[in-house]
């Protein structure tokens, strides 16, 4: 069987297992930046699924759900309705909160983000 894409029933099974996860002030600033889930495109690897879920927005970030790699990401964008770079992080929501309350914080981040593949050969 193959891959299908994440339905709107299970991202919100999602959203409410990690919210119950959260620590408090992770829960504060998750409920000021959330937004219904809503579909954004990313090209190209969001075609195959009609994009993916976008859950929250604090200024030109969006906070989405890579249903491919299984995880919540991040990422700038330009256009609201478009994630801008594609990552492959395999994160919970509740780290993604807790990256962007530091980054909000302190003006850095704590953790790194993994790109889209690369053609070619292992380089290990």
């Amino acid at each position: 069987m193959g891959w299908e894409p994440i339905s709107e029933a299970e991202i919100w099974d999602e959203l409410n297992q990690a919210a119950g996860r959260m620590t408090v002030p992770q829960e504060r600033f998750w409920e000021a930046i959330r937004i219904p889930p809503e579909k954004w495109a990313q090209e190209p690897y969001g075609n195959l699924g009609g994009g993916f879920w976008a859950v929250a927005v604090i200024g030109r970030i969006v906070v989405w759900f890579n249903d491919i790699e299984d995880g919540f990401n991040f990422s700038r964008y330009s256009a609201h309705g478009t994630i801008g770079q594609y990552f492959a992080n395999q994160d919970e929501l509740e780290l993604v909160i807790q990256e962007l309350m530091e980054i909000v914080r302190t003006g850095y981040r704590i953790g790194g983000q993994f790109g889209p593949p690369r053609p070619g050969p292992h380089p290990g």
